[in-house]
């Protein structure tokens, strides 16, 4: 109990009831240190304590979760406290991995969080993707929030920090100006999670527990299924049961997955560097 901090050990009493064991790390934390506490009494909760400068951005991390839970249907951890840079969440127990019947499972639920729609593309307040900002200013055609909001502000974010070279930043502005070519005009708005990969999808016995780390807005739910085939989320289970529900346009495996990877690709880029650059470079050169 020495080494827990008097904040979180109040905190954690106040949100719970009980006062904390012990408190072990989990992985994760890309906006802040993340921790699973132990209740005395049984169960747990999980602390992320950000330093005063990513505070913000662990507010509205807890403000998107209460979202979702407050207007969807999409499982996320209840939110017990928010404020002073700690955020404190339920504990989700975990068992399996990402079984078929999972993605079975992530595909309804996904494809009912999309037929959530809206006036415009955007959302009413700005987000964060991991511990980036992610403008989402209302705009009423799809390819212009998706050309100036994802991939030009996030590939000039990327060479503004040095992870981008110029050469890359200006064939992605060439690209952007072509971007009518690949995009349908007439896409409706669709509420997305905004960052699904397998970190964030928590599964317990062949069903899915939980999404954490939203990144929230409304926009083609094709980005969303783009980006969960970009580090092998989800497969053919997934995809077979999503389409039941919700029927793919030709093209998105042929050409549109890969324009929509550019998102995470660059945002990626930002964060690391690496060859997410090159990656970048690769999808560009596939489209001239």
């Amino acid at each position: 109990m020495s080494a827990l901090p008097g904040p979180l050990v109040e905190a954690v009493r106040a949100a719970t009831g009980r006062p904390p064991r012990r408190a072990a790390p989990l992985h994760g934390g890309c906006i802040a240190e993340v921790l699973k506490v132990e209740l005395e009494g049984g169960g747990a909760c999980v602390a992320k304590r950000a330093p005063p400068a990513e505070a913000a951005a662990l507010a509205l991390e807890a403000w998107m979760l209460r979202y979702l839970a407050d207007n969807t249907a999409l499982p996320v951890p209840a939110v017990l406290h928010e404020g002073d840079g700690l955020l404190l969440i339920d504990y989700v127990e975990t068992a399996g991995g990402l079984s078929a019947s999972a993605e079975t499972h992530a595909a309804e639920l996904l494809a009912a969080l999309h037929d959530r729609s809206a006036e415009a593309f955007g959302f009413e307040r700005d987000t964060v993707i991991g511990p980036l900002p992610q403008p989402n200013p209302w705009t009423e055609r799809w390819l212009d929030f998706f050309r100036d909001q994802r991939l030009l502000a996030f590939g000039r974010l990327a060479h503004e920090r040095g992870r981008l070279p110029s050469a890359i930043l200006a064939r992605l502005e060439a690209f952007c100006g072509r971007l009518e070519r690949y995009l349908d005009p007439t896409v409706r708005p669709a509420l997305i999670h905004g960052d699904v990969w397998g970190g964030n999808v928590l599964t317990r016995d062949g069903r899915i527990a939980a999404f954490i780390d939203p990144a929230i807005h409304f926009a083609d739910p094709e980005i969303e299924l783009a980006f969960s085939t970009l580090f092998g989320t989800f497969g053919a289970a997934f995809f077979e049961r999503y389409r039941e529900l919700r029927p793919l346009d030709p093209g998105f495996f042929e050409a549109r997955r890969d324009i929509y990877n550019l998102y995470p690709l660059l945002v990626h880029s930002a964060l690391f560097g690496g060859h997410y650059p090159q990656a970048v470079a690769r999808t560009l050169e596939r489209y001239g």
